[in-house]
C-alpha cells in the first residue's frame, strides 16, 4: 500500500515520493549521467563526443576520435568515481568506450 502523504511533509519528501511511485529514477539518472559527462569532461572531450547512454548501470560513451577513445579506456576507474562524485551517489558501476 502507498505511503500516505499529508501536509507536514516537506517538499522533497513529496517529491522523492512521486518519483518512486511513478518510477522515474532511471530516466533523471540518464539526464543526470549525460550532464555530468558534459561538466566534467570539457569542451575538448565533449567535441568528440556522439552520444552517452545509460543502461543497468552501465555507460556506454560513443566517440568519433580513436586515439581518444584508447586514451580515455585508461582512466575508466576515475571516470566512474567522478561522476558517481558529481551525482553524490553510485550510479555508475562500467564505462564502455565505442
Amino acid at each position: 500500500m502507498a505511503k500516505r502523504l499529508n501536509n507536514e511533509n516537506t517538499i522533497g519528501e513529496v517529491l522523492k515520493f512521486i518519483i518512486q511511485e511513478n518510477k522515474l529514477q532511471g530516466g533523471i539518472d540518464e539526464i543526470s549521467v549525460k550532464e555530468a559527462w558534459k561538466a566534467i569532461m570539457g569542451n575538448g572531450v565533449n567535441s568528440y563526443t556522439k552520444s552517452v547512454v545509460l543502461k543497468n548501470a552501465t555507460l556506454y560513451v560513443e566517440l568519433t576520435s580513436a586515439v581518444l577513445r584508447e586514451e580515455l579506456s585508461y582512466g575508466k576507474k576515475k571516470i566512474i568515481e567522478m561522476i558517481n562524485e558529481e551525482l553524490r551517489r553510485d550510479v555508475i558501476k562500467d564505462v564502455v568506450l565505442r
